[in-house]
């Protein structure tokens, strides 16, 4: 026996009392009277940036506007011509590294937290945390208000993996000072389409 499971066996053989787990049902979370517009408020909160695409507006021009700078971009998703490097066809995750900008597409976001659902839709999910800056496309009809009914939605794919991101990847545990991309992208724009 491990020291871990030794020392949750001690816990368990010294619950006196077991209680059940209450029900959720009744519980509605938070609403907004327009989620959009908490949304777009939420993610700039947290270091995001909310670009809504205008109509007949190029997404590849607008990425470029962007990250003129960028060399690598990756993505999967058919109307992004601009990528450099495909998730289903490089072979491994470390090709990812040096992905400038990695382009992925939501399938809802969440007004109380600015998190949006991404569940994998490419061979190599990398893409989603080592590229450099992250790109989400997201339907701006497709905003719930908060976690209790985004874990309605959540559903997976044949390859069993999804995850929320809301905005860059940051951190201030390091002798208190704001570290951008500490884990993931150093940016995140989400552009509403």
């Amino acid at each position: 026996m491990s020291n871990k499971e030794e020392i949750l066996s001690k816990y368990r053989k010294n619950v006196r009392e077991k209680f059940d787990m209450p029900s959720l049902d009744d519980i509605k979370g938070i609403t907004y009277p327009s989620p959009l517009v908490q949304f777009i408020s939420m993610t700039e909160n947290v270091g995001g940036k909310v670009i809504e695409l205008e109509e007949g507006q190029d997404v590849n021009k607008l990425i470029k506007e962007l990250y003129p700078d960028a060399k690598e971009i990756a993505s999967n998703l058919p109307e992004i011509t601009i990528a450099t490097r495909n998730p289903d066809t490089i072979g491994s995750p470390q090709a990812l590294n040096g992905t400038d900008v990695g382009v992925v597409k939501g399938v809802f976001g969440v007004a109380e937290n600015a998190c949006v659902w991404i569940p994998q839709t490419m061979e190599e999910k990398a893409v989603c945390f080592i590229s450099e800056n992250l790109v989400i496309l997201l339907k701006k009809t497709e905003i719930v208000n908060n976690m209790h009914e985004a874990y309605k939605r959540i559903s997976f794919n044949d390859y069993g993996y999804g995850t929320f991101i809301s905005g860059p990847s940051k951190t201030a545990d390091i002798a208190q000072v704001l570290v951008m991309g500490a884990q993931a992208a150093r940016s995140a724009t989400v552009v509403l389409i």
